[in-house]
C-alpha cells in the first residue's frame, strides 16, 4: 500500500516560462500508488535573511529595513535579506545583503533555521541567520530600484509587532520565530 511519505518519480519536465526571478516548469511525476500527474513547479533561487542584533544602552536592538513591496502594494518592515546568487553559500548571501542594505558587517553569522516557502509548488529554501558583533563599515549599496530605510528597534518591541502590518510578511514571521527560538531554546 502506497503512503504519503514516499517520494514520487519524475518522468518528464518542460520549461513553461522564465521570468528572471523564477522559472515555471511543468513536471510529470508518478506516485508510489502508480498514478501519474502533471504539476507546475516554480524554480526560484534560495533566499537568505539575517536578523542583525546589537547591544546598546543595556538593551538588545534589531536592525530592520522598510521598503515598498510591489506584490502587496504596501510598505513592509523586514529583516535584511535577498536572493542567494548562483554558486553563493546562503551565509555569504546573508552577509552580502546585510552590508548592502544596512552598511553593517557582522563578526559572526549563526544559522538559526531554514524552511520551504511553499513546498506545494515552489522548489527553493529560505535560510535564516542571526548576525552578532555588528560594526558599521559602509553606506548602503542598494540595487537600482531599491529604496530601503534602516531602523534600529528594541528587540521586545519588534517581536511584539510581528504578525501585524507592516510586519506581516510571512517569511519574516518565520524568521522571527527562528530568532525567538534562538533566544529561548526549547527545553
Amino acid at each position: 500500500m502506497a503512503r504519503g511519505d514516499e517520494a514520487w518519480t519524475e518522468t518528464g519536465r518542460e520549461r513553461l516560462a522564465d521570468f528572471g526571478i523564477f522559472r515555471a516548469d511543468r513536471a510529470w511525476r508518478r506516485g508510489p500508488h502508480g498514478k501519474e500527474g502533471s504539476f507546475v513547479v516554480l524554480d526560484a533561487p534560495d533566499w537568505a535573511v539575517v536578523v542583525p542584533a546589537v547591544e546598546r544602552d543595556g538593551r538588545r536592538w534589531v536592525l530592520t529595513v522598510r521598503q515598498y513591496r510591489h506584490g502587496s502594494r504596501a510598505v513592509s518592515d523586514e529583516f535584511p535579506g535577498g536572493v542567494v546568487e548562483p554558486g553563493e553559500a546562503p551565509e555569504a548571501a546573508a552577509a552580502r545583503e546585510l552590508l548592502e542594505e544596512t552598511g553593517y558587517r557582522a563578526a559572526r553569522l549563526v544559522p538559526i533555521g531554514s524552511c520551504s516557502p511553499n513546498p506545494a509548488f515552489m522548489a527553493n529554501t529560505f535560510h535564516v541567520f542571526v548576525a552578532e558583533g555588528l560594526e558599521r563599515v559602509a553606506d548602503q549599496y542598494l540595487d537600482e530600484h531599491e529604496l530601503v530605510d534602516v531602523e534600529a528597534v528594541p528587540e521586545d518591541e519588534l517581536l511584539a509587532r510581528v504578525g501585524r502590518a507592516p510586519w506581516d510578511h510571512a517569511l519574516m514571521i518565520a524568521a522571527a520565530f527562528f530568532y525567538e527560538r534562538y533566544l529561548r531554546p526549547p527545553l
